[in-house]
Formats: C-alpha cells, sequence, structure tokens
C-alpha cells in the first residue's frame, strides 16, 4: 500500500541567504479545474500500475518516483517542453499517449499540483500549501517486514529516501543541458549552481544514522537526519529553480549578423560586379 509522506513533524525553515535578480512574485496560478483536483493515494496506485504494464515490454520503463521527478523539473525549466519532446526520453519511443490516456490524465494534474504548489508563497515546509516530492522509504517499507519476511538487501541495492526522485530530476537536466545552462546574470546562476547542487546531494546514499521512518511513525529507523534536511533543502532549491527560470523567461539565442562581403569581392547578388559596384555601392 502506498504511503503518503507527511513533513508534519519536520520543523524546516526557508532561508533567503541567496537572493534571486529581480521581482520575487510569488503570485499563485489560478485555481484548477475539478479533473485537476490534487492526486489521491489511489490516483498514484494507477500511475503505479501502468508504469507496471509498460515494464512488462520494456524494462526500462521507470518508477513513479523518478518520473516524479522527472515532472518536476520540467515544470522548473526555462522554457515548456511539448510532451512529443518529453515523452520518448522518459517512456521511450513506443509510447503512444493515446493508448494510455488515463495515465496522462493522471500526469497533467501531477503537473498542475506541482506548478500550483511551487508558485504558492510558502515560508515552511509544514505549510499544507507546500511542493512534497512523491517518494517512498523503501527501507523504512522493508524493515517494517516480519524478520522472516525480510531479504539482507545488498549494501546499495535499496534506494535511500527520494534518491530515486533527485535521478528522475538530474535525468531531465542532462536530456536538455542548453535549457539549464548558467544564465548571464552572475547571482541567477549561483542561485541555479547551487539549486542543483542540493538536489544532485540526493541522489547519493544516505550513509547518516538512522533516526526516522518515513514509511510509518512508529516503523524501525530508516532515514538520517541529514538526509532529512538535505530533502529539504532540494525542495527549496526546486522553489528557486521555478522562480529564477520564471523571472529570467525563454533562453534567446543571440542574432548574428551575417558577415558581408570585402568591397572588392564579387556581390553575392549574382551581378558579377564588385560588391562596392553594386549592393555595397551605397
Amino acid at each position: 500500500m502506498r504511503r503518503i509522506i507527511s513533513y508534519a513533524y519536520i520543523s524546516f525553515k526557508r532561508s533567503d541567504n541567496r537572493g534571486m535578480p529581480g521581482s520575487r512574485d510569488r503570485t499563485s496560478t489560478p485555481s484548477a479545474p475539478a479533473d485537476s483536483a490534487p492526486l489521491t493515494p489511489e490516483d498514484f496506485d494507477a500511475l503505479d500500475a501502468e508504469l507496471d504494464l509498460l515494464r512488462e515490454r520494456d524494462e526500462e520503463i521507470p518508477q513513479w518516483e523518478f518520473c516524479e521527478g522527472f515532472l518536476a523539473a520540467l515544470v522548473c525549466m526555462r522554457r515548456e517542453v511539448s510532451p512529443d519532446e518529453y515523452w520518448p526520453v522518459l517512456l521511450g519511443e513506443d509510447f503512444r499517449p493515446m493508448e494510455h490516456m488515463e495515465f496522462v490524465w493522471r500526469w497533467r494534474r501531477r503537473w498542475q499540483e506541482i506548478a500550483t504548489a511551487l508558485d504558492a508563497p510558502v515560508d515552511v515546509l509544514e505549510d499544507e500549501r507546500t511542493y512534497h516530492p512523491e517518494a517512498l522509504d523503501v527501507r523504512g517499507a522493508l524493515l517494517a517486514l516480519p524478520p522472516e519476511e525480510r531479504a539482507e538487501p545488498q549494501p546499495g541495492a535499496v534506494p535511500a529516501y527520494a534518491q530515486v526522485w533527485a535521478l528522475g530530476f538530474m535525468y531531465a537536466v542532462e536530456s536538455w543541458p542548453q535549457d539549464w545552462e548558467p544564465p548571464r546574470d552572475a547571482q541567477a546562476a549561483d542561485m541555479v549552481d547551487a539549486s542543483l547542487e542540493d538536489i544532485v546531494a540526493l541522489t547519493e546514499d544516505d550513509n547518516g544514522l538512522p533516526a526516522v521512518s518515513m514509511y510509518s511513525e512508529d516503523g524501525p529507523p530508516s532515514v538520517s537526519e541529514e538526509r532529512l534536511d538535505a530533502v529539504g533543502a532540494a525542495i527549496w532549491a526546486v522553489y528557486d529553480l521555478r522562480q529564477v527560470w520564471r523571472s529570467l523567461g525563454p533562453r534567446i539565442d543571440p542574432v548574428r549578423k551575417a558577415e558581408e562581403p570585402g568591397r572588392n569581392d564579387p556581390c553575392p547578388c549574382g551581378s558579377g560586379k564588385k560588391y562596392k559596384k553594386c549592393h555595397g555601392a551605397g
């Protein structure tokens, strides 16, 4: 059974020591229609089930947590990537959206949910409007099993909490490197670099002392306090990336003026005259 992760007991306030150039406008996105309501645990189970079916034909199909990270990166990107562009990257060339409309419908709802959360003026993770990655504490789930049912995992075989989410996020970053190039503004560039570093940190293992379980409140400890701090930092990093890219707008490549021929070169119009006697006469 899927468990929705709660941060109710984590006190992690946002620090504003990074700053951002220009306006820090956090105007909320207009209310979503009824069919874009937040996903329920049953919706996430349906997404998992659809991915399981796709994985029967292609073992490279990722888990939803990876898709969640990939989706969060798309929401943050400087430009809007079209579905025709991102579906093959995430789910392979054989994925046909029209054959998986329930999956696409829930994907769009989650997209709206994340965008709305990232545009909300939140200052603490406890705020109910805050974006929380749909991440599973797999280690906590395994430790919660009866000892006779618990297999001894190989080192590194079981992902750390939110590790798969971070890998999905960075996969999107690496898939569109030009769109994630640091902006020209030095302050904005520092903000992007620092934010990505916080997310990359989650792609690493959790080697801290287990202190809490994110699977169940009374479960055996499976996640370190350091990991929780890192997850909190990564959430604020997503907020910062959303802000900085929206403040700068889509990336525009500079228009380069075509090199003019020399005055004594043949005119490119094909007249046979020298450029200075033809189109360069003015």
